[in-house]
């Protein structure tokens, strides 16, 4: 099997924009007035979700790098349990998450690092496993956060 080419294609699906619109597009000039506000019939807020896909995306890093690695509580600890109190909260949020999405890429781009063996503190798990759950996972709440926006008036209908 060519790693060279799966670890680029793993790449491609943590970056987005093949199938749907990158995230870093999706969390481009949001309003922070508006971040707080759930849609009429939908159950989250835009800092609901981006809280959410930082705390999840950070556990998985862990898990993937941290052979130390302690679990959460799902779903308690998955979700923010309060709004986001300030812009700054709102802007270093999305700072985290990105900088968590690009050490995954980083992971998967480093041609020492193994994709096929299980984590020794896991149950089966291994780095390619971890890889397509945080693409996965971002797809689908980036699917949300336009779907949210939308709602909000604060995407383009196309």
């Amino acid at each position: 099997m060519n790693t060279t080419e799966l670890r680029k294609q793993l790449v491609a699906q943590l970056k987005g924009g093949q199938a749907f619109v990158p995230l870093r597009e999706v969390l481009k000039n949001v309003p922070f007035d508006r971040v707080n506000q759930r849609p009429d019939g939908m159950p989250h807020s835009l800092w609901d979700l981006l809280e959410h896909l930082r705390i999840t995306q950070h556990d998985i890093l862990d898990f993937s790098t941290n052979p130390n690695y302690k679990t959460i509580p799902w779903p308690e600890a998955y979700w923010p349990k309060q709004a986001c109190p300030d812009e700054a909260t709102w802007q270093r949020t999305k700072e985290q998450l990105f900088a968590d999405l690009d050490a995954m890429i980083k992971l998967v781009e480093d041609p020492e690092s193994d994709l096929f063996t299980p984590f020794a503190h896991g149950d089966g798990q291994n780095l390619l496993r971890e890889a397509l759950l945080v693409g996965e996972h971002n797809a689908y709440h980036t699917g949300q956060f336009v779907l949210v926006r939308r709602a909000l008036g604060l995407w383009k209908n196309d």
